[in-house]
């Protein structure tokens, strides 16, 4: 009975995980079950550009797989994933805060705001980081704060 016991809690407490990344990973932009189009997330903080990762080197945080281009990259991400973890699940940032719209974005348009990071879609004569940049500014200039 003890052992009955002790599996069904078992299997109860991996069924609670796994709905949790299932819910999670659904708010996620993923291409072929990978976040930020297989795009290194620690390089846009630690060499400021978009780097692609290698299918070799990856992680998975919360049910969401990352690729990193080199696996220093990798150790930096397991301590804290969180940190480089794209803000609006990698969805166009510049969407998402202006209408809730989940938009895909190109991953080499990018901006590093306060420690995070924001994606946008740029194709088709639309950058929408120009569009963010122009909000931010004119939030900016409308509350008195300096820019950053």
């Amino acid at each position: 009975m003890k052992k009955l016991l002790f599996i069904l809690t078992v299997l109860c407490t991996f069924s609670g995980f796994s709905q949790k990344d299932n819910k999670r990973v659904t708010l996620f932009n993923l291409e072929k079950n990978v976040a930020i189009q297989g795009y290194d997330p620690v390089a846009y903080f630690k060499q400021g550009k978009a780097v692609k990762g290698k299918k070799e080197i990856t992680a998975s945080y919360e049910g969401v797989v990352y690729y990193f281009s080199m696996p220093v990259n990798k150790e930096y991400f397991l301590k804290n994933p969180s940190k480089f973890e794209p803000q609006y699940g990698g969805w166009c940032a510049y969407a998402m805060g202006d209408s809730n719209e989940k938009v895909s974005i190109n991953p080499e348009t990018f901006k590093i705001s306060n420690g995070k990071l924001y994606l946008f879609y740029n194709a088709f004569f639309n950058n929408t980081l120009k569009s963010w940049n122009k909000e931010e500014t004119r939030i900016d200039d409308e509350s008195g704060c300096e820019l950053e």
